[in-house]
C-alpha cells in the first residue's frame, strides 16, 4: 500500500501548472484542511475497505504541513524540494499507520513520521551537509574517525593526543566528535519499517504546546499580518509614515518634540499626525 502512494510530490496535487517549488507550496497552501470528523470518515474507508482515493485526500489536505516541517531544516544545506519529498513519504506511511479509533489527529501522528523521514535524508546526506567550513573542522572531519579506535567517545587524553596530532584545540575534536556521532541517531520505530503494528507510544502524545496545526495557522497568520502591513504603510503620505515607523518600528523610537523640531510642527500635530496614520493604518489593514 505505501509504494502505491510514493510518488513525486508534484504528483499528490490536482492538476494544473506547477512551473517551481514556489508554485507547488502555493497550490499546497490552498488546498483546504479536513475538518475532524472528515478526516476520521475519510481515515475508517481508508482502513476498512483499502480505498486509495480517500488515503489521497488524507495526504493532500496534509501536504502544507510537511512543507512548514521541512523549512524548519533548510539549514542543513540540501534542496528544500528534497526535503519535501522526503517528508511526504513520511506522511504517507503516516497515513498508512493511522488509527482515528486513538482519537487524535493525523497531523499530530503524522509530525514523528514526517520529522523521522526528513532526519534520515539529512543523516544519509551528511557528507553533503556543511559540518565543516573552517580549515582545522576540514582536517578533523576526515581525519577523526580514522583516528578513534572503537565507536565510544574519546577520553579525555584520547581527545589532547588527537588535538595535538591535528594541530587543533581540544574544543574543536569534541565538538566534531559530536557532529559525527549525530550519524548514528536511531529513530523508534525506525522510518524503513514496514510493520504495520509498529507504533511507538511518543506518536500518540503530541506536546501541548506544540501542535503542528497550531504552529502552521500561527505562522501563516504573522506572515499574512505582515504583508498587510507592508502594503498598508506604503499607502500612507511619507510624512505620516516616518513618522510613525520613528515612533513604533525602531529600537531608538523618536519622541514627539524630535519630529516636531525636525518637521517644523507642534508636539501636538504630530501626535495628531500619528493618530490619523494609526487609525488609517487598521482601516487598510482590515480591508
Amino acid at each position: 500500500m505505501t509504494a502505491a502512494l510514493i510518488v513525486k510530490p508534484t504528483s499528490l496535487i490536482p492538476a494544473g501548472p506547477v512551473g517551481s517549488l514556489d508554485a507547488y507550496i502555493d497550490r499546497v497552501s490552498q488546498i483546504p484542511v479536513l475538518s475532524k470528523e472528515e478526516e476520521i470518515a475519510l481515515a475508517i474507508k481508508f482502513r476498512a475497505e483499502g480505498d486509495l482515493d480517500a488515503a489521497r485526500q488524507l495526504v493532500l489536505s496534509h501536504l502544507r504541513f510537511v512543507v512548514h516541517i521541512s523549512r524548519g531544516y533548510l539549514g542543513y544545506g540540501l534542496p528544500m524540494g528534497d526535503l519535501v519529498q522526503e517528508g511526504n513519504v513520511g506522511l504517507m506511511k503516516a497515513v498508512k499507520r493511522f488509527d482515528p479509533a486513538v482519537g487524535v489527529r493525523l497531523v499530530s501522528f503524522a509530525v514523528h513520521w514526517i520529522r523521522a523521514e526528513i532526519h534520515e535524508y539529512v543523516l544519509r546526506n551528511w557528507r553533503l551537509v556543511k559540518v565543516a567550513t573552517t580549515k582545522s573542522q576540514r582536517k578533523l572531519f576526515f581525519n577523526l574517525r580514522k583516528m578513534k579506535k572503537n565507536l565510544t567517545w574519546l577520553t579525555e587524553a584520547e581527545t589532547n593526543a588527537v588535538a595535538k596530532d591535528l594541530g587543533v584545540e581540544a574544543k574543536d575534536v569534541r565538538e566534531m566528535e559530536q557532529r559525527l556521532s549525530a550519524r548514528d541517531m536511531s529513530f523508534d520505530p525506525t522510518p524503513e519499517s514496514d510493520e504495520d503494528d509498529t507504533y511507538s507510544p511518543a506518536m500518540y502524545l503530541p506536546a501541548s504546546n506544540a501542535d503542528p496545526a497550531t504552529l502552521v495557522e500561527r505562522a501563516e497568520w504573522e506572515e499574512d499580518s505582515t504583508d498587510r502591513l507592508d502594503a498598508a504603510l506604503e499607502r500612507l503620505d511619507q510624512r505620516s509614515r516616518d513618522i510613525l515607523k520613528r515612533r513604533w518600528m525602531t529600537d531608538a523610537k523618536a519622541t514627539l518634540h524630535e519630529l516636531a523640531d525636525e518637521y517644523g510642527i507642534s508636539a501636538e500635530r504630530v501626535r495628531q499626525v500619528e493618530a490619523n496614520a494609526i487609525a488609517k493604518l487598521k482601516g487598510l489593514m482590515a480591508a
